[in-house]
């Protein structure tokens, strides 16, 4: 057809399409979208996840196969489930960063290795199934070595830490990427200047200078990744800093969507600087179906209101125990259980794969058409550089069904439009396919539902149908930490969960097998208010038990073991609620119950504990009551053994299998088990721990855990 041909078609098309929206307009409101694929538009960088902002995934490498594989496939595999085109990962720290912490490449100035953590793993794991996937990084917390010889570059905002805006963090972050490309690999495609930590302009251009220099001119940073409504201001500097406009290759922010979006005049003015703006983390905190579909609209409205060119949601998959922050609302996939291999897809995993199964990088937004709806809702328009386009809708909160109709011109294929939607009954399902007539297009959309409308092919709603049944934790449970090839499992046993500090497999001090060994020197500069080291494991249902441990002391060392955990911290801030057992290396010991609260007085307790926090007996940022304690003798340099035992109210600390501290207690009636090592405001104790026993009071001593025939190391062997 000749285009003057088509063009009178298309224009006779237009006001038949008036003339029926008047008539009409009493039942359905219409909204008429005219789709010219010529008219160009901003580029589409990508729609994804974060993984990190803790230790989000944590579990989920000690997953069996094939469900391991599974989960993944439902994030990262193109049409199938999720279908993500961005994945942004935390350069671990060390520190806890919401959900816990993860171990770093570079835990002192003097060391580095890149084969700590599972963090290597999951890049490698999204990239091989999708080799189009962008991959992007920045730090929460990092170790305490950086900036401690000074060479700090400018003032920053009020939520920085000036610590690590210096030298010692460039070379942090380039020493990482050589470790990704040289050891893993792979290539990174952008990285954060600092994940919600204030403004150094000194340190983005030092940054990007040592990008540039050292082999790493093609990645792409940006700045400044904060939250507040001011996190835009510094851009007002650009225009007049020539350096700084040289170093920042996208204006990156956080949370529009719930928060403030980027204003007209910050659009255009990162339009006149040649920058796109990014959403690099967006929250949706939300349930059920109502996830889903806020998902969507917040994809849509961080362009349509904020001009965001990508957008990556925190966070992906939920690989750890139900008792840390934000355990379910946010993510894709519970992957709660590795033991039974059991897991859960929520509804939200659909609402990216509106947008993933229907578009890829390099897209555009195509110039007038996305636009807001009028019974409520939103719609967006993503056109291949051929003529195939996706308009991606959502319905959320809308007064009544309404009419879209699409007026296709030229530069757009003809093909017929597939339509996928999801609605609260059921999510990602395939409608009859609309083929365009006279190159209009209609359809009805219905209140708080989705549509995906596409000329693409091969979407699918991927599933998997031999997911195990759900198991408790195994329970009496020894781990003496032989076995393991070290490096192959990234230096973390099955099922712990540091919540802050690094707790690695390591060879015994008396070099008599493996154990385990809380191994970060000094406090890390913390993305959230600090505590002490600790990590996790077990089921928070468990009541009666006790947990023990061997525990071998290097000079200045605390340790402990931990029972009855029921809370580690809020998300920004992790002070537990519970129980622990602690010696010093001097023969110290002490019974303390947390509180999880700065200010104990907060809390109120029976007349025994208002007499103890009246006698001074709360000591710490915790509000850690103290229970009971004693002396023995001890000294570094030697193996006592640590046993926390709960029944019912009476709580008692055994060292060596002898009581030695006896406490009635009714804070805490279940909760998990953990290990704890000490810290004060200069060093962090790095005790070993081995023979890590969860038992029944006074039980036989169980079968030693061993991994069951399809749960494999995440690292080829000897790594």
């Amino acid at each position: 057809m000749s285009l003057s041909r088509r063009s009178y078609l298309l224009a006779t098309a237009s006001m038949a399409l008036v003339a029926a929206g008047k008539a009409a307009a009493q039942s359905v409101s219409e909204r008429v979208v005219k789709l010219d694929g010529t008219a160009g538009g901003k580029r589409f960088d990508g729609i994804g996840v974060v993984n990190g902002g803790g230790a989000t995934s944590v579990l989920l490498k000690d997953y069996p196969e094939p469900q391991r594989s599974q989960i993944l496939d439902l994030l990262y595999k193109p049409k199938f489930g999720a279908s993500v085109s961005a994945l942004l990962v935390e350069i671990p720290g060390d520190g806890n960063s919401t959900q816990g912490s993860m171990l770093s490449h570079m835990h002192s100035r003097d060391d580095l290795n890149y084969g700590r953590g599972y963090t290597w793993w999951i890049l490698k794991e999204a990239k091989k199934r999708n080799p189009k996937l962008s991959l992007d990084a920045a730090a929460w917390s990092a170790p305490g070595w950086i900036g401690d010889a000074g060479s700090h570059f400018d003032k920053i905002g009020k939520n920085g830490n000036v610590e690590f805006f210096s030298q010692d963090a460039v070379d942090y972050y380039i020493k990482w990427l050589e470790g990704l490309r040289t050891v893993h690999g792979l290539e990174l495609d952008a990285l954060g200047v600092r994940n919600e930590k204030g403004v150094s302009y000194g340190f983005a251009k030092a940054l990007k200078k040592g990008l540039t220099t050292r082999g790493f001119d093609k990645v792409k940073l940006h700045a400044f990744d904060n939250w507040p409504k001011d996190k835009l201001d510094f851009m007002a500097d650009m225009k007049t800093d020539t350096e700084l406009r040289d170093a920042i290759d996208v204006i990156g922010a956080h949370v529009f969507y719930a928060h403030t979006h980027a204003t007209p005049e910050q659009q255009a003015l990162a339009t006149e600087l040649g920058k796109p703006i990014w959403n690099t983390e967006d929250h949706v905190y939300l349930k059920g179906f109502d996830c889903t579909i806020g998902l969507v609209q917040c994809f849509n409205h961080n362009f349509i209101k904020s001009g965001a060119t990508r957008v990556v949601n925190w966070y992906d998959i939920a690989g750890l125990y139900p008792t840390e922050p934000y355990p379910e609302d946010p993510a894709t996939v519970l992957a709660w259980e590795p033991w039974s291999g059991h897991y859960r897809i929520r509804e939200a995993l659909w609402g990216y794969a509106h947008y993933g199964q229907f578009s890829e990088i390099g897209w555009t937004y195509l110039k007038g058409g996305s636009g807001e709806l009028p019974q409520g809702g939103s719609y967006v328009t993503l056109k291949s550089p051929d003529e195939d386009y996706s308009v991606i809708i959502e319905t959320r909160g809308a007064k009544a069904a309404q009419r879209l109709t699409l007026v296709l011109m030229q530069g757009l294929s003809s093909a017929p439009l597939c339509v996928w939607k999801s609605d609260a009954k059921a999510q990602f399902i395939r409608q009859p396919d609309i083929q365009p007539h006279t190159g209009v297009a209609s359809l009805i959309l219905e209140p708080d539902a989705i549509y995906s409308l596409s000329t693409t092919t091969g979407q699918q709603k991927g599933s998997f149908a031999d997911i195990p049944a759900s198991r408790p934790f195994p329970f009496p449970y020894l781990e003496t930490f032989d076995g393991y090839d070290i490096r192959a499992h990234g230096y973390l046993p099955r099922y712990t969960a540091d919540i802050a500090g690094a707790f690695e497999l390591t060879a015994r001090p008396d070099t008599k097998g493996q154990c385990l060994r809380q191994v970060v020197p000094v406090p890390t500069i913390s993305w959230a208010p600090d505590w002490q080291p600790y990590t996790i494991l077990g089921d928070a249902a468990w009541t009666d038990y006790e947990v023990s441990a061997d525990v071998w002391l290097t000079d200045g060392d605390t340790a402990g073991v931990m029972g009855r955990i029921t809370h580690v911290g809020t998300g920004y801030g992790f002070i537990p609620k519970g129980y622990y057992l602690e010696l010093k290396d001097n023969g110290d010991v002490r019974l303390i119950a947390i509180r999880g609260k700065k200010n104990p007085k907060e809390v109120i307790g029976d007349a025994e504990q208002q007499r103890l926090i009246a006698a001074g007996k709360f000591e710490g940022d915790g509000g850690e009551l103290v229970l009971g304690t004693a002396k023995i003798k001890a000294r570094a340099g030697q193996w006592h053994r640590l046993t926390l035992r709960f029944e019912g109210q009476t709580i008692t600390g055994l060292i060596d299998g002898k009581a030695t501290v006896t406490a009635t207690n009714a804070l805490y009636d279940k909760g998990m088990a953990g290990l704890l090592a000490g810290q004060d405001k200069t060093r962090v104790s790095r005790p070993y721990f081995d023979n890590v026993l969860i038992n029944r009071v006074k039980g036989k001593t169980p079968k030693l855990a061993t991994a069951q025939a399809r749960q494999t190391a995440i690292y080829a062997k000897g790594g």
